[in-house]
């Protein structure tokens, strides 16, 4: 499997990477062989550094460095969070047309070791902004309680990158992401998955802006939504409603680079 390349340059590669992949090794997923690391490495013949990761079951723009320096300035802009990301995201229930959620959230210290005892840090400020693009009410009984369930497309922005902040912000609004297992609910995501044969986290990070890690101008990576996700859109009516620049017309997974190649003489 090649996981396709949205941008390149002699410092660093962008990805699209799709949902079910892991980043990276982790010990909570030990029976995982499979990492974004490794394939983008192997696909390449040359050691690539991670700045940033995704959840594995979030598909979309992943970029990793091709230098030790290049892998270095890249985290540090998502460190100190001046890269700007934005996320599509199906989500249960009709929001407000757009908002911001306000939510500190506590990361456990169980990352390295899942047999560990679960502590908390204390709460950390964590920001999202969100705007709604689209709404659809289907006639699908999820529980028995109601004869339709509603359904809605996000733009998500998250301004601070806490462990799992999107799933768990849509989460403390009642909204939560169709397909999340943890956060989410079972019986929705099943009723999800029969009526449009899409199983999977409906999370996708579309969008990255941030300073080129030599140059520092600005880059801007987009990667299309993938199929499956542009289906369950689609069975929703939503075909118009998803951005024209974040629909898979491309082959699927192509993405598309704007604003600046740094590989290429300004006038």
């Amino acid at each position: 499997m090649m996981l396709p390349v949205l941008y390149q340059d002699h410092h660093l590669v962008a990805v699209h990477k799709p949902s079910g992949l892991l980043v990276h090794r982790s010990p909570i997923d030990r029976h995982e062989t499979r990492f974004a690391l490794q394939m983008v490495r192997d696909q390449l013949g040359q050691t690539v550094y991670a700045a940033h990761r995704l959840d594995k079951g979030t598909s979309g723009v992943l970029v990793f460095g091709l230098t030790p320096e290049a892998g270095r300035a890249l985290s540090q802009t998502f460190e100190t969070q001046q890269a700007r990301k934005t996320y599509v995201a199906i989500v249960r229930g009709h929001p407000l047309g757009e908002g911001r959620i306000d939510h500190a959230l506590s990361r456990q210290h169980d990352d390295h070791d899942p047999g560990a005892a679960r502590a908390l840090t204390a709460p950390q400020p964590a920001l999202t902004l969100y705007r709604r693009l689209a709404i659809a009410e289907m006639p699908w009984t999820v529980d028995g309680r109601y004869p339709t369930t509603r359904y809605a497309l996000m733009a998500l922005h998250p301004e601070t990158g806490r462990r799992h902040q999107l799933r768990r912000h849509m989460k403390h609004i009642a909204h939560p992401i169709i397909g999340d297992a943890t956060h989410g609910k079972g019986v929705h995501n099943r009723v999800f998955a029969r009526e449009t044969g899409v199983q999977r986290l409906l999370l996708a990070a579309v969008e990255l802006a941030l300073p080129h890690p030599v140059t520092g101008a600005p880059l801007v990576l987009t990667a299309p939504l993938a199929e499956d996700f542009m289906q369950a859109a689609t069975r929703l009516g939503w075909q118009e409603a998803v951005p024209a620049s974040w629909r898979p017309q491309l082959p699927a997974g192509s993405g598309t680079i704007a604003a600046f190649d740094p590989e290429t003489p300004s006038c």
